[in-house]
């Protein structure tokens, strides 16, 4: 009577599990050092995780992590804005300069120097402001400058 009911017992288990077959049989056989639960009355205590502390570490660290990150993509940031800055600056002063009185055709990487007449308008020259003298043709000096590959004007003093 005993048999029928412990069979009884094991075909209704059976029919209620819906493991895969691979799993229904499926028992630790690795080293019992790693066993992920007890295998036996001596095996160590095996404590349940706190899920708030877990989450608590994991959120901190989540933080952490995204606020160097964001803090690395704003100094990015700023380095493009200041490298942008530097490009329109060089547009500005390379419109100024084709503006202005060239009676010769500059020469890449060349050094020129930028003077302003009495009148206003601007002249492209390659002699330098200490090499006039006393009698510098020019009411100011503005600029001394190069020529980039890329046809712009970089200010060099």
């Amino acid at each position: 009577m005993e048999d029928e009911k412990i069979n009884t017992e094991t075909t209704e288990s059976q029919e209620t599990d819906n493991r895969p077959l691979f799993l229904k049989d499926a028992r630790y056989q690795g080293e019992l050092h790693n066993a992920p639960y007890a295998l036996s009355v001596t095996s160590p205590k095996i404590e349940p995780i706190d899920k708030r502390m877990l989450k608590a570490n994991a959120h901190e660290a989540m933080q952490h992590q995204a606020e160097q990150q964001i803090q690395m993509l704003k100094k990015q940031a700023e380095l493009l804005m200041k490298q942008a800055k530097a490009i329109e600056e060089r547009l500005e002063i390379s419109h100024a300069i084709y503006k202005a009185d060239i009676n010769f055709e500059p020469v890449i990487n060349g050094i020129y120097h930028l003077y302003q007449k009495e009148d206003g308008t601007q002249v492209l020259s390659m002699v330098a402001p200490y090499e006039w003298g006393k009698s510098m043709p020019f009411s100011h000096y503005l600029h001394t400058v190069r020529l980039l590959g890329d046809r712009t004007w970089d200010v060099i003093s």
